[in-house]
């Protein structure tokens, strides 16, 4: 697997480089992603002050900003568009090339070229009906701003259609000829075959549904399609050859997915992340922990998964939590002797095993659709996290017992002190967040601003170490990494979509109202279908869909619902993060930068462990409901 494709500015053929159409396109290549580039972080940087401002004006000055979350939401779509255009032309989109890296130079150029194409085909037939969907926004006025919404969905027919023209540019600058007609044709013939065929597909039903979501999707993903293409190919297929929806509709639930304001989490912690790394905090953070336990068979891996249980929750996204851990642990752990795959591995596997940390906004959600306590559940939450952080520390332990420590320094009571008083400041960092957000100060959204402010000043003022000119290159870069998750999340949403409305979602719930073995039976098989859900689908959106339906069965079948809220949480968890299908495992690289083929081995064992303490949690409700 990897997570970059090739990059034109390598893979451009040196020997006509000097041709004057390869200077122009060059020179227009770069142009439009210097604009591209620019836009996108004016906008991050825009998000970062109105995030703050409504933070300072509601709880400081007692009035709140009306209209920053309204217009925080309109520049984030823009946000999330531009810097998908950014992720296509670096080529960073996840993608899996398990299978792709094995053929030979020529064959594996030639899937390289098909890859793209598909993505292109794909930009091109979702241009027009993101455009008339953009239209039909054009009647609606948002409440505080008193402006037309196609302001904010004009971002996706225009950000659809600068990634077709990146990903066109990209097809010149490397890819064949002889390999571009070939795909032309190949396309030709399906869209032909595909013309022809709609009635047809039309007359199957349920069958369409293993074509499109498992064939179409397997295909593209083990071809090296990109994930979030994969995804939305195979919804758009199935739509238009086997249904009579709009496909405008495709484009308005990819808006929802996309438009989740807690999402805006994603990019804010990435930068925070960056920041946290460039004004010295995370040095001082990893020497401290260091000290305390670097001297330990597998050390600082036991520092990921505890700090990940004290940092998950407060951002509301997952992927952001990853964000704000991996640049602070992830150099020294390299330096340390750390593989690059075991610690993408761990970090996936430590996503999952903290879903539950409160103020997990999967909580929050379940609770609000449900009618459950929301308090109930931040208690119930905690002691299953806390278990199944304690069976990745024995999986840790076992896999690093055997490591060398010769080399390993043992600081003294002094020196650790030392390095303590040091680390006071960063060290503050994740219980300022999780104080902002608890003590209602800030919002799950609002909060990442907050951290940055604190390590601007932390930066300035303590460690005196502070880059100005990195600030650019830091903002594009989280745009990039945060519109290459985000695609995936809105294509992923088109998807859940899709499978709900063929009716999947019904016939899911009165086949486990079937299952025998009472509670534990019902316990064992939302197991196994949550984590199938969890590989394919992002986490809000099948709570939103399932929760309704499966919660009253779950009651029927004598299954406390806090309880089954958690099992179902932490399967879900299990599948999101879990190659070759869970988006949240390709986050994890992606955060890490890391290529995803050299986690696939070490994820294994750790997953393993996972969903042994997941069964633990199953099978003794005491450790959810105990506390309540």
């Amino acid at each position: 697997m990897s997570n970059h494709a090739l990059h034109p500015a390598e893979a451009a053929v040196n020997l006509h480089a000097s041709s004057l159409p390869r200077r122009w396109l060059r020179s227009f290549d770069r142009g439009l992603i210097a604009l591209v580039e620019f836009c996108a972080a004016t906008l991050l940087a825009v998000e970062m002050v109105i995030m703050l401002a409504g933070v300072i004006s509601r709880y400081v000055l007692h009035q709140p900003l009306v209209w920053s979350d309204e217009l925080a939401g309109i520049l984030f779509l823009w946000l999330a568009m531009l810097g998908a255009v950014l992720a296509l032309r670096r080529g960073e989109h996840m993608r899996m090339t398990a299978l792709v890296s094995r053929l030979s130079p020529q064959r594996r150029a030639f899937i390289d070229t098909v890859a793209i194409a598909a993505s292109v085909a794909f930009l091109a037939l979702l241009i027009s009906p993101a455009y008339d969907y953009a239209s039909g926004e054009a009647a609606i006025s948002t409440p505080a701003l008193e402006i037309s919404n196609a302001w904010r969905a004009l971002a996706l027919p225009i950000g659809a259609a600068l990634m077709l023209l990146v990903g066109v540019i990209r097809l010149a600058q490397i890819s064949r000829v002889r390999d571009v007609l070939i795909v032309l044709v190949i396309a030709a013939v399906l869209g032909a075959v595909a013309m022809f065929a709609g009635p047809w597909f039309q007359t199957l039903g349920k069958m369409n549904l293993v074509i499109f979501f498992v064939g179409v999707v397997a295909i593209g993903i083990f071809s090296g399609v990109p994930i979030g293409f994969s995804f939305a190919l195979a919804t758009f297929g199935y739509l238009g050859l086997s249904t009579f929806t709009p496909l405008e509709v495709m484009v308005g639930r990819m808006d929802e997915g996309m438009s989740h304001l807690v999402l805006l989490a994603v990019p804010l912690f990435v930068f925070l992340g960056l920041l946290i790394e460039m004004t010295g905090m995370a040095r001082a953070m990893i020497e401290f922990l260091a000290s305390l336990v670097g001297h330990l068979h597998g050390g600082l891996s036991f520092v990921l998964i505890g700090a990940m249980y004290l940092v998950s929750g407060i951002s509301g996204s997952k992927v952001a939590d990853m964000a704000a851990i991996a640049p602070v642990l992830f150099p020294e752990m390299k330096k340390r002797g750390a593989s690059e795959g075991d610690l993408v591995a761990l970090l996936a596997t430590t996503g999952a095993q903290s879903e539950t940390i409160p103020p997990s906004i999967v909580l929050i959600t379940i609770g609000s659709v449900t009618g459950l306590s929301i308090s109930a559940l931040f208690t119930a939450g905690m002691l299953p996290g806390a278990v199944l952080a304690l069976i990745l520390c024995v999986v840790v332990w076992w896999r690093y017992r055997k490591e060398d420590l010769s080399g390993a320094q043992r600081f003294t009571r002094k020196q650790i002190g030392r390095l303590f008083v040091v680390s006071v400041p960063a060290l503050a960092l994740p219980f300022v967040i999780r104080m902002a957000v608890v003590e209602g100060v800030a919002t799950a959204t609002e909060v990442s601003t907050i951290g940055i402010a604190y390590s601007i000043v932390i930066g300035l003022l303590v460690y005196r170490r502070f880059e100005w000119r990195r600030l650019g290159r830091m903002l594009v870069d989280a745009a990039t990494l945060s519109g290459a998750i985000l695609f995936i999340i809105g294509c992923a949403t088109a998807m859940a979509w899709a499978l709900t409305q063929s009716g999947f979602s019904q016939d899911l719930a009165d086949l486990m109202s079937r299952m025998p073995g009472g509670s534990y039976g019902f316990l064992a098989v939302s197991i196994v279908v949550f984590v199938m859900l969890g590989s394919v689908l992002e986490g809000i959106p099948a709570i939103v869909l399932f929760g309704p339906l499966l919660f009253p069965i779950a009651r029927m079948a004598g299954v406390n619902e806090v309880h089954y809220a958690i099992v179902v949480i932490l399967s879900m968890g299990v599948g999101l993060f879990s190659p070759p299908f869970g988006v949240g495992y390709y986050s994890a690289c992606a955060i890490s930068k890391v290529n995803p083929d050299a986690g696939i081995r070490p994820i294994i064992g750790y997953m393993s462990a996972l969903i042994f303490g997941l069964i633990v949690v199953a099978a003794i409700p005491w450790i959810s409901t105990g506390f309540l």
